[in-house]
């Protein structure tokens, strides 16, 4: 499957969700709002840190092999996945709602420096 293709939008998500997201973990983005987009997006790690959401997953998901709180990367392009479906329900552990985006087929990819912005955007730069 290809990693990503050229003009793929990106979405910019807070560490440590966005590791989670490329390696495989994390199979729901959940947000306040619906999407009708369908495919691959680039995922775009934001420069704040959810300090809580890193221990809730370590208590939580204790097999997950995860990285140093000071070793995750943000500001910039880490990977990417393929949305699949927006749910207002999901059997998950990852589901809070009030909308989930499904995911599939996370990939991570070398970091590229790279701001931000709200809801789905074109980065100045691409990952191949």
């Amino acid at each position: 499957m290809p990693e990503t293709t050229p003009g793929a939008p990106a979405l910019s998500i807070q560490q440590p969700w966005a590791w989670l997201i490329v390696n495989g973990y994390k199979d729901v983005e959940n947000r306040t709002w619906p999407t009708k987009f369908r495919g691959r997006i680039q995922v775009h790690a934001g420069k704040r840190f959810d300090y809580a959401g890193w221990e809730w997953v370590r208590l939580n998901f204790p097999e997950i092999p995860f990285p140093p709180r000071g070793a995750f990367q943000t500001g910039g392009l880490v990977g990417c996945v393929e949305i699949v479906d927006c749910v207002q329900r999901m059997d998950s552990p990852w589901f809070c709602g009030p909308y989930g985006f499904v995911l599939e087929h996370g990939c991570p990819l070398p970091f590229v420096s790279c701001r931000g912005r709200l809801g789905f955007f074109h980065p100045e730069v691409l990952i191949a």
